[in-house]
């Protein structure tokens, strides 16, 4: 078995040097360095099995090379070094993911027992993964508004009991339905997905329920609805509070009765299905506004399970960001590049409307721009650098009032803040529109009350691309 490589920080030199000789001798490779900064460095263009830290160094410090360490690899066990006066920060280090501490002065063959430890749990998780895998069912996070999530979908997963799952848009909802039903005795059967605002009004029943031949113009053979394709599996629904409400009782009584005409048919077909629905609205205020049948809601509520947005999970995104990273590297054919510890952080400190799909988009823009070994700062999108990078708009001076009545003003003036505030705010809608529509512009120019030409001209011209389908 080849020696354990271990980084080791420590600011002062003659236990840098006294360190570094000792751990060789117990038979690790050791790389050391005299900084935090240089640490964050090595970890970015090595592979280590553990590290050593010291708490208290100059820049960059022990929480520091911690925090930077385990974005990176979350496996990597980090060991601090501290000082009596600083037992309680390393106390705040274990709480954060360190896997253990030291106290100088500290016995040799204690310290060489905590690495061997640490090591040894190393190569232990990377040839099982179990326990250390990022998360279930598909899904990514170990936070514990996800853990919640996690043990919902175990309990109900293999019932036939209804689920409405509700979440912001992007939050991951098909992906919490395809688990009910690859964990369920029904994972051998169909999953058929119908996206309700994808769908027009008039042409939503036949699509549920099927027609017969000649039911209305177009007809012109029968067509089986996606009640009848899911039967013995699973039905999912997705956003369900975009169903019209004259198309609510028919839905009701399929969900009651488990049967249903065609469209222009006199049979009546029986079906065995189980249902998943999912909505981004709040759909009790609906019913008290009279949009959503009350007895419907509580057919669809047998269980609710609530999919946190991404701002509520802020220390799942390293793990999402090593996980798309790695997915879009693939698809890429190029290497997985690491994120700095900079670039991290301004995801972390971002609100994420668009929750993980946005971050996947991100992600994905990071690695068409990053043409090195690691993504930066400079990757990301404009509105994630924050307001001291020098391209953002809320950081260019305002200009004078004798240039805003000459209409001239010098630079990014204010007239060309307020421009690009519009042009996002009007990218912000049209996304909106067709993350509703499941991308359809037809139906999102009639969401926004434009015609289709208009809403193809005003995406060209804020930079969307019109790949849509009909």
């Amino acid at each position: 078995m080849s020696r354990p490589h271990l980084l080791l920080a420590e600011d002062e030199p003659n236990l840098r040097r006294v360190l570094a000789a000792r751990l060789r001798r117990d038979g690790f490779e050791v790389m050391a360095v005299e900084s935090g900064t240089e640490a964050l460095q090595a970890l970015q263009r090595h592979h280590f099995d553990a590290v050593l830290t010291d708490l208290r160094m100059p820049g960059a410090d022990g929480m520091e090379v911690l925090r930077g360490a385990l974005e990176r690899d979350r496996s990597l066990p980090v060991v601090i070094l501290t000082a009596h006066g600083t037992v309680d920060l390393a106390v705040e280090a274990l709480k954060r993911g360190a896997f253990d501490f030291l106290t100088k002065p500290f016995d040799r063959e204690e310290l060489r027992a905590v690495l061997q430890k640490a090591t040894a749990t190393r190569r232990l998780s990377a040839r099982e993964p179990g326990p250390q895998a990022p998360g279930r069912f598909g899904l990514v996070g170990e936070s514990r508004p996800m853990q919640r999530v996690f043990e919902a979908v175990e309990r109900v997963a293999d019932t036939p009991a209804t689920v409405l799952v509700t979440g912001e848009s992007g939050t991951g909802k098909e992906l919490v339905a395809r688990a009910l039903h690859e964990h369920s005795g029904r994972r051998d059967r169909p999953f058929v997905r119908v996206h309700c605002a994808a769908i027009p009004p008039g042409l939503l029943e036949s699509e549920l329920f099927g027609h017969e031949k000649g039911a209305f113009t177009g007809a012109v053979s029968a067509r089986p609805g996606r009640f009848e394709l899911a039967d013995g599996g699973t039905l999912f629904l997705d956003e369900i509070g975009e169903v019209p409400l004259e198309m609510q009782a028919k839905l009701l009584r399929v969900l009651q009765e488990q049967e249903f005409e065609r469209v222009g048919g006199v049979h009546t077909l029986r079906v065995d299905v189980r249902l998943v629905a999912a909505t981004h609205r709040d759909l009790q205020q609906e019913v008290q506004q009279g949009r959503f049948r009350e007895d419907l809601y509580y057919r669809l509520n047998v269980v609710r399970l609530h999919l946190p947005p991404l701002r509520e999970r802020i220390e799942d995104i390293p793990l999402l960001v090593e996980h798309l990273t790695a997915k879009h590297a693939r698809r890429l054919g190029r290497p997985a590049p690491a994120w700095t510890p900079q670039a991290m952080a301004r995801l972390r400190a971002y609100r994420w409307p668009g929750n993980v799909r946005e971050l996947e988009n991100v992600v994905e823009r990071a690695l068409l721009f990053c043409e090195g070994e690691r993504v930066t700062e400079a990757h990301l999108p404009e509105e994630l650098r924050g307001e001291d990078d020098a391209a953002s708009p809320s950081s260019a001076p305002l200009p004078s009032l004798s240039e805003l009545l000459d209409g001239e003003p010098e630079g990014r003036g204010l007239k060309e803040v307020v421009r690009e505030a519009k042009a996002r705010i009007e990218r912000d809608i049209i996304a909106q529109a067709l993350e509703r529509t499941g991308g359809n512009v037809t139906h999102a120019a009639r969401l926004l009350k434009l015609s289709r030409k208009g809403l193809q001209l005003k995406m060209r011209e804020l930079g969307l691309r019109d790949d849509a389908c009909e």
